[in-house]
């Protein structure tokens, strides 16, 4: 870890955005509340505010963080569902690393609630793909962008 002690505790938001593209039946059973294993997005969610205060026991450079806030939406595009997630924090450091866990947490917990759907023949996943996992907005302090 790098010592942060002489930076000042700031506001801090990060936003994330990931997609997972899925087959038509899975993305059809998400919108239909007909996947066997329960609410698709319910546990997601769970899964994504559960990992982003868990950061630091996942990446090993990672400072605890007093985390405040923690928004996860979804979004059913074409064929994928898209995670948007959104952590806050008054901290010494950035909360980026909180968010692209959240992230990537939410976007597994899809994967696995949907694989039954996703398998082929030979059990494999010739469809499924998480993609475009990134950071799209960091601000601290005053709010200016980062």
């Amino acid at each position: 870890m790098i010592d942060i002690s002489p930076k000042p505790v700031q506001r801090r938001r990060a936003k994330a955005t990931g997609k997972i593209i899925l087959t038509d039946e899975s993305l059809l059973r998400i919108k239909e509340g007909r996947v066997e294993k329960g609410d698709v997005f319910e546990v997601a969610k769970v899964a994504a505010i559960m990992a982003v205060k868990r950061t630091p026991e996942i990446i090993p450079h990672c400072h605890p963080i007093p985390v405040e806030d923690v928004k996860v939406d979804f979004q059913l595009g074409e064929n994928f569902v898209r995670v948007d997630l959104e952590v806050k924090a008054s901290a010494k450091t950035g909360v980026e690393m909180e968010a692209l866990t959240g992230l990537t947490a939410a976007l597994l917990a899809i994967w696995d609630m949907v694989k039954k759907y996703e398998k082929d023949e030979a059990g494999q996943y010739p469809n499924t793909v998480i993609t475009d996992i990134r950071v799209v907005e960091k601000v601290k302090g005053n709010g200016k962008n980062i």
